[in-house]
């Protein structure tokens, strides 16, 4: 029916949201100002003590900062008291003193026409339901008490059971003065294409009444005797009452208990959610013999902002799993999330609860993990690692699906936690103490070695990368200090170096930690104890990249620098350990030592950039004499003895 929006304002105008909503709370008087329509309680929709739960009556809105419900006195009609639009207006029309619009005459006959299957349907669930109690029953009576279900629990949720016979139900029906029509167009019987008389859609099968949020019979479910059935489950077809991808089993009880403070369960089928109801889990929904759909999942968040997903702990159920990231990255945001449970290996919630009880089906839900895992575990279980362009394809697949993400912090949130993850994946591996101690400075004092640097000039002198105390390793140390002191001060540039950064290998397990905060964005003690120990070191407190921390340019530069020194020093150690394992044997310690040095000043003249460092105080013409010394001196002849 469609009604004019000047109709639907009016309503809202007359009538105050807090008389609507005041029916299902009891307002904080000490917090509310009833004088401006400002009114507080505790929160009808997830049970609390404390009153997070807000109304305005001056603008027409409630919300809850507990659970993030809001909407207007519509809204809460059909979410908290189960109405349908219609039903809702019609409500707030008589509490405003309004007649109704007149209806439209087609608007009118199709309501009414879903008024008289809604009673077709209830009239087939009373049948199959006394169907239970009789002979032909017998073995469907067999299976439910092994499964656990007596007499109660059957007429809880409403189980019968459809015989074995071709026009059963259709006759028992038309016997009612219900017309075949009426019947065929509630899914119950089908009509051969030859035109022949309907028959029973459900045959031989346990019958499960499907009902909407309002408690009303749409559909049924019908679980198979004969092991032999083509479908071990069969539903309803679509039928004006029914749409499978919009509905839910159990959706009305579950919304009513998630109310209560329950938590939102989605299992796999019938049994799992009557199993899961009796353990005490009332909150317990199940997609209907479909994956879950689009408009399913806005139904749940419509209920709970975070259902929690229980599969079995099979290889369908991690499909089904995987499945469901695709459809819901693009829904997701604050208010709207998933968690996933996997039950143990051949196992659905029934079985769990039988063996083991309802307490170990509670452990598998409170270790429920968010959508993020699942996504992890996707794109890299099963997978090996071992080169840059596989890390790169795993980079590429995880932005790719973070950037479905349609709400920015979501998405910020994501990348930190997969770059935590990459971090545990790809981090740095801690070396061999015995590996890392030594150093070209092993070195300096080679046999035989004619070459000695010339003094350094009042620049270098000045700086402690050139201090005597200083050896390669630690002159490194201090540049690392720098880009870690930069990368604190200017979080902006992680982004920019995350990769190098994470190639970093800090030989101070500290400052491990610290790098892993910068990349995560979050913070450890031993982080925090590894950035007071460098800001507190004089040549980092005073570089111009600290003392500007407004100046992100200058700092994006001498950072890319820093980074490049780095990585320069370690390419031109590998290259040491390169030529040292090819001439061992070969020649004695003062060739060796003759080629390190080689290298170094080479390294240095290919990238005076990396000596263009005021802040870390190196002077370039220190490296370039020591290249010219060597040259002039043709270190890499052996000397005559």
């Amino acid at each position: 029916m469609s009604l004019p929006p000047q109709f639907l304002d009016e309503i809202r105008a007359r009538v105050p949201l807090s008389r609507v909503i005041g029916r299902k709370v009891v307002w904080d008087l000490r917090r509310s100002n009833q004088a401006k329509g400002d009114w507080w309680a505790p929160c009808p929709f997830h049970g609390e003590k404390t009153p997070s739960f807000h109304v305005d009556d001056q603008k027409g809105f409630y919300y809850c900062f507990g659970c993030h419900a809001k909407g207007d006195a519509l809204t809460f009609l059909r979410e908290a008291e189960g109405m349908g639009f219609i039903e809702a207006v019609e409500f707030l029309a008589a509490e405003a003193g309004l007649p109704m619009p007149e209806r439209d005459q087609r608007a009118v006959q199709r309501a009414d026409r879903r008024s008289e299957l809604v009673e077709v349907m209830e009239q087939a669930a009373r049948w199959f339901r006394m169907q239970l109690s009789t002979g032909t029953a017998e073995q469907a009576r067999a299976y439910l008490a092994r499964r656990g279900l007596d007499e109660a629990a059957c007429e809880r949720f409403g189980i019968g059971f459809a015989p074995d016979q071709r026009q059963g139900l259709f006759n028992a029906l038309r016997s009612k003065g219900i017309s075949e029509q009426l019947i065929v167009e509630a899914g119950l019987a089908a009509k051969p294409d030859d035109g022949g008389a309907p028959f029973d859609r459900f045959r031989g099968r346990i019958t499960f009444p499907i009902r909407d949020g309002r408690g009303r019979c749409i559909a049924f479910g019908g679980r198979a005797m004969d092991p032999n059935a083509r479908a071990k489950y069969l539903n309803s077809p679509e039928t004006p009452l029914f749409d499978k991808g919009r509905n839910l089993y159990n959706i009305g009880p579950a919304r009513a208990a998630v109310a209560k403070g329950k938590p939102l369960v989605v299992a796999e089928g019938y049994m799992d959610v009557i199993a899961l109801v009796r353990a005490g889990f009332e909150g317990a929904v199940a997609p209907l013999g479909t994956a879950i759909t689009e408009d399913q999942l806005r139904l749940m968040w419509r209920i709970s902002p975070e259902p929690v997903i229980a599969l079995d702990g099979d290889e369908a159920g991690l499909r089904a799993a995987i499945r469901l990231i695709d459809l819901a990255l693009p829904m997701t945001g604050p208010g709207q999330a998933l968690r996933f449970a996997f039950l143990p290996q051949g196992l659905d919630p029934d079985d769990l609860i039988r063996a083991k009880g309802a307490s170990a089906m509670a452990a598998i839900l409170d270790e429920a993990r968010p959508l993020v895992d699942l996504l992890w575990r996707r794109e890299t279980e099963g997978r090996v690692f071992d080169s840059p362009e596989r890390r790169a394809a795993l980079d590429k697949a995880l932005a790719e699906a973070v950037g479905r993400i349609p709400d920015k912090d979501t998405r910020d949130h994501y990348h930190s936690v997969l770059r935590n993850l990459k971090w545990k994946l790809f981090g740095p591996r801690r070396r061999d103490a015995a590996q890392t101690a030594r150093t070209p400075r092993d070195n300096w004092r080679g046999r035989g070695a004619r070459f000695q640097p010339e003094a350094p000039t009042p620049p270098t002198r000045a700086s402690r990368l050139s201090s005597g105390d200083l050896d390669e390793q630690d002159a490194e140390g201090l540049i690392e200090a720098m880009v870690l002191a930069i990368c604190a001060n200017h979080p902006e540039l992680i982004s920019t170096v995350e990769s190098r950064l994470e190639r970093l290998e800090p030989q101070d397990a500290d400052r491990a930690a610290l790098i892993h905060d910068l990349l995560s964005g979050t913070q450890s003690q031993a982080g925090q104890r590894a950035l007071e120990s460098i800001m507190a070191d004089p040549h980092v407190k005073t570089a111009p990249a600290i003392l500007r921390p407004h100046d992100g340019d200058a700092a994006a530069g001498i950072l890319a620098n820093a980074l490049d020194r780095i990585e320069a020093r370690r390419a031109v150690r590998e290259e040491i350990a390169r030529a040292e394992a090819e001439i061992e044997g070969l020649a004695d310690e003062g060739l060796t030592w003759r080629v390190a040095q080689s290298t170094r000043a080479r390294q240095q003249a290919d990238h005076p950039s990396l000596a263009d460092l005021s802040d870390l105080g190196e002077d370039s013409d220190a490296y370039r004499a020591i290249l010219d010394a060597a040259l002039k001196n043709e270190i890499w002849r052996k000397p005559r003895r």
